[in-house]
């Protein structure tokens, strides 16, 4: 499939007053959370919540701070989440996607939003 890349908004939706940044994720859908560098993290003023141990592909373990809150925007989608800080690039993980109702397109090397729900962001609920 190779690398897919998308352009999101990342915004400290406790701080109002800073403007959010505009960047260029990596997308990965074997993550579950979202990675922010720490200068994003200073830059967004996002308040440590605690600490997180992460296994990277390299099979080593580290202790990172998990942000937030943090808001995430691509196109007409918003969703809240929190961060795990690490690494030099925004990392989409598969939890912000699901949120959002985005679909990956291989042959655009991109994501979209999930063209049976053009509008709004759908979801599957199961009550009871």
């Amino acid at each position: 499939m190779g690398i897919i890349r998308a352009d999101i908004e990342l915004a400290n939706p406790a701080k109002p007053e800073l403007k959010p940044l505009a960047v260029q994720a990596l997308v990965d859908t074997g993550a579950m959370t979202p990675c922010i560098p720490e200068h994003v993290a200073v830059q967004l003023a996002l308040e440590p919540i605690e600490k997180r141990e992460v296994r990277t592909a390299d099979e080593k373990r580290h202790v990172v701070p998990y942000v937030g809150p943090l808001r995430i925007r691509f196109e007409n989608r918003t969703c809240f989440t929190g961060a795990l800080v690490i690494g030099e690039t925004v990392l989409l993980g598969a939890v912000p996607m699901e949120d959002m109702d985005l679909v990956v397109s291989p042959a655009n090397h991109t994501i979209t939003v999930n063209p049976e729900s053009p509008n709004i962001p759908s979801a599957i609920v199961k009550l009871g």
